[in-house]
């Protein structure tokens, strides 16, 4: 079965990630990173690369292996890490590096389908999952941007005072 993947599927799931949010963001005071759909998913995504990793031949364990499940864990403890920020640029960035250990697994599938590793079938199944994930990312990523600019036009206040703010926060 083939998957297209079209402008149109694309903006839904970013609006459906952006909704999410705001709809979160109105339920509750707050909201952990499990709560975010983007992190839901990228952990599925996490869950199907350690499958991976565990059908790779013996001799690829420590290598190949070692760095598809780094990458895997990366992916998604960005996520936690960047959420747990309190500024949106520290988020965003965080975020960022969440994308590339994805774009990193992607690269892994494509050596998996050049050593035969794993079929071709398989490999477009899982490229297209990764797909999924990089649309949410992009859309959290777009709606953190957005709201860090609102929350800097908006914001009158002297930096050097939440400056001292900050640094009273408990680590």
């Amino acid at each position: 079965m083939s998957y297209k993947v079209t402008k149109d599927r694309i903006a839904k799931r970013e609006n459906a990630a952006t909704a999410q949010v705001h709809a979160d963001d109105g339920k509750r005071g707050f909201q952990t990173f499990e709560d975010l759909e983007v992190y839901k998913v990228a952990r599925e995504f996490r869950k199907a690369m350690y499958a991976v990793n565990r059908r790779l031949p013996d001799f690829e364990k420590y290598e190949l292996g070692s760095q598809i499940r780094r990458a895997s864990a990366s992916l998604t403890n960005n996520m936690a890490e960047g959420h747990g920020r309190f500024h949106y640029p520290d988020q965003i960035r965080f975020f960022l590096h969440s994308r590339g250990s994805l774009e990193e697994l992607v690269d892994d599938l494509n050596i998996c389908l050049g050593e035969r590793y794993l079929s071709s079938e398989e490999v477009a199944k899982l490229k297209e999952q990764a797909r999924g994930v990089l649309i949410l990312i992009n859309g959290y990523l777009r709606y953190l941007r957005s709201r860090s600019s609102s929350v800097r036009e908006s914001d009158g206040a002297d930096p050097n005072l939440i400056d001292e703010l900050d640094n009273l926060l408990p680590l």
